[in-house]
């Protein structure tokens, strides 16, 4: 359920909005959808770098999950005046992936923009996606490079740039995507700041029920949707990096991004051309499935998905496959160990 706050001041019927009079530089109204819980300095940043648009036909939609007041507070104080913000707070917590599932669904803009309340948005990076609509008409989603920020909010530049081509983000990936499915399946498609076409995002839907590895799912599945998607070299969004990003929580659990991740790659039903990005999404999550298997005292799943997929690991060349094996073998020693004892 969800509870709105008595102010109609955040509360707007976009819908009626839309209706007036625009000109044909502000005529594409965009929906940023940001999910937030319990980080309201980080939100309002969040905020500030959608404000500062160079694009005006902005909505800010944001979804409240938090377990206290501050967030509450810091809009009705900060904000009860912006008629770009419509706000929302959950009386019971959805859970990010529900939360973002709901924005989604009541966002009105002809395009939506995801936005976690932890990263920023560059000046110009709406403007930016937006204009590559004037270049391909049809386009249905654009997304562009992002960089690497700490909590303090500093730049990392040469991490920022290893990131975007460790994510095959590179200039000779630029432009319209030849295979727009590949473009999800090997994580090229960035967890957000991405541009799309409303319609498109609806029809696709965000799964709540695949927790940390719910970004990776939506992209795979709205990429494998897509017919035209527009990637350009340019940053256009930063990415926290935080202790407390569900990411680095769940990472060593069964519920781990990479896990899940894992489960919706294997169970797709590909047509022959995606494959080879089938293949190059199992070298990047296999390794880290193993590891986490390993960890979590299953090394006989670990074992035999690391055999399936030695590919992942160079046929033995690679240091981590012994690596993983080592830890495959110390889980072995701990559950023998369990068994002696009882």
């Amino acid at each position: 359920m969800t509870r709105w706050l008595p102010s109609l001041l955040f509360d707007h019927d976009f819908n009626s909005e839309k209706a007036g009079k625009k000109d044909m530089y502000n005529a594409c109204e965009v929906s940023i959808c940001i999910p937030t819980c319990n980080r309201p300095e980080l939100l309002e940043l969040a905020i500030r770098s959608c404000l500062a648009q160079s694009y005006p036909n902005i909505h800010i939609l944001i979804g409240d999950d938090s377990t206290d007041d501050r967030t509450q507070e810091l809009m009705r104080v900060c904000y009860a005046q912006e008629r770009r913000i419509h706000y929302m707070r959950n009386a019971t917590p959805l859970g990010q992936g529900a939360n973002v599932s709901f924005l989604f669904d009541r966002a009105a803009g002809d395009k939506i923009l995801l936005l976690h309340d932890d990263d920023l948005l560059e000046p110009d990076g709406v403007e930016t996606l937006l204009k590559l609509w004037d270049t391909v008409p049809d386009l249905e989603v654009a997304f562009g490079d992002q960089y690497v920020i700490d909590i303090h909010g500093r730049t990392d530049q040469s991490q920022s740039a290893q990131c975007n081509i460790d994510f095959l983000r590179t200039h000779d990936a630029q432009g319209l995507q030849s295979v727009p499915g590949r473009t999800g399946l090997v994580s090229m498609f960035p967890n957000n700041g991405w541009l799309a076409n409303t319609d498109l995002v609806k029809a696709v839907g965000y799964r709540p029920q695949y927790g940390a590895g719910c970004d990776f799912v939506f992209g795979v599945e709205l990429c494998l949707k897509a017919k035209k998607i527009y990637y350009i070299k340019r940053y256009v969004s930063s990415y926290r990096r935080t202790p407390n990003a569900s990411s680095v929580v769940n990472r060593t659990s069964l519920r781990s991004s990479a896990l899940e991740a894992l489960r919706l790659v294997s169970s797709l039903d590909l047509s022959q051309h995606l494959e080879p990005a089938r293949r190059v999404a199992y070298k990047r999550m296999v390794p880290v499935a193993v590891s986490t298997l390993s960890r979590n005292d299953d090394p006989v799943s670990g074992f035999r998905l690391a055999m399936r997929h030695l590919h992942a690991y160079h046929y033995g060349l690679s240091r981590r496959f012994y690596y993983h094996m080592m830890l495959i073998g110390t889980s072995l020693f701990r559950r023998a160990r369990k068994f002696h004892r009882m």
